[in-house]
C-alpha cells in the first residue's frame, strides 16, 4: 500500500502564494495545504520588530494548533530614504483598511522630491514544528522606487518597485520572471535546494506514528 505523503501547512490563505510554493516543491513527497483547508483558527498578531520574529510567530503558532509542520513567510519593503519604512509594517502601511493601491500611493507621496530612491524587498521564511523548533531562510532583492506605478501583475508594492537589471517593475514581470529574482523566490529556492535534508530534519522532530516521523 502506498504511503500517504506527510502534510506541510502553509500559514496563509493567499491562493497565489500557495500556488507558488506548491510549484516550487513539486516532485517532493509532501502534500502542501494552506489554512483554507482547515476550520477557522485565531489570527496571529504580527507585532514583532523583525521579519524573522513575525515569520516564526505565525509558523510556530500554526504548527502547534494544527499539529503538523508549518511554513510561514514575513516580508516587506524597506526604503532607504524613509529609514527602512514601511518595513515590518508594509502590510499595514496606511491603516488596516488601506488597499494595495492606497499603500503605493502613500509611499509615492512620501517619496515625492527625494532623489535617493533605493529600496529592497526582504523575506524571511520560517518552517516550524509543534515543539517550537524551526528552520529559517532569508531572501533579499534590491531595487528602487519608481516615480509612478507601472504594470498589472503581482500585488502589494510590485507596481512601484523597479528591478534595475530588467528595468521594469515587479508588476511588469510575469510570475515566472518575478519568481526567479524576487526576495521570496530566492528564499524559497534556498529551501528547495536542501529540501531533502529538511525532510530528514522534520522526521527527527516529529513524534513516532506521525507521517513525518516515519522512517524513510
Amino acid at each position: 500500500m502506498a504511503r500517504t505523503p506527510p502534510i506541510l501547512i502553509l500559514a496563509t490563505r493567499n491562493p497565489g502564494k500557495t500556488a507558488e510554493i506548491r510549484s516550487l516543491l513539486a516532485g517532493f513527497p509532501v502534500e502542501v495545504r494552506d489554512l483554507s483547508a482547515f476550520g477557522p483558527i485565531p489570527e496571529v498578531e504580527e507585532d514583532g520588530t523583525t521579519f524573522e520574529e513575525n515569520a516564526y510567530k505565525k509558523a510556530s503558532f500554526t504548527a502547534r494548533v494544527l499539529g503538523a509542520p508549518a511554513l510561514s513567510d514575513d516580508s516587506g519593503l524597506c526604503v532607504q530614504a524613509l529609514g527602512g519604512a514601511p518595513g515590518v509594517r508594509s502590510a499595514r502601511y496606511g491603516g488596516p483598511d488601506a488597499t494595495d493601491a492606497d499603500r503605493c500611493r502613500r509611499l509615492l507621496d512620501e517619496m515625492r522630491g527625494l532623489s535617493d530612491r533605493r529600496a529592497a524587498f526582504e523575506c524571511v521564511l520560517s518552517l516550524a514544528v509543534p515543539s517550537g523548533a524551526a528552520l529559517t531562510y532569508e531572501g533579499r532583492c534590491e531595487g528602487r522606487i519608481a516615480e509612478a506605478p507601472s504594470g498589472a501583475n503581482g500585488f502589494g508594492y510590485d507596481p512601484v518597485f523597479v528591478y534595475p537589471p530588467l528595468g521594469r517593475t515587479f508588476a511588469d514581470l510575469s510570475r515566472g520572471e518575478k519568481g526567479r529574482v524576487s526576495h521570496r523566490g530566492r528564499a524559497l529556492a534556498d529551501l528547495r535546494a536542501e529540501f531533502a535534508k529538511v525532510m530528514t530534519w522534520l522526521r527527527h522532530h516529529m513524534p513516532p506514528g506521525d507521517p513525518w516521523g516515519q522512517a524513510g
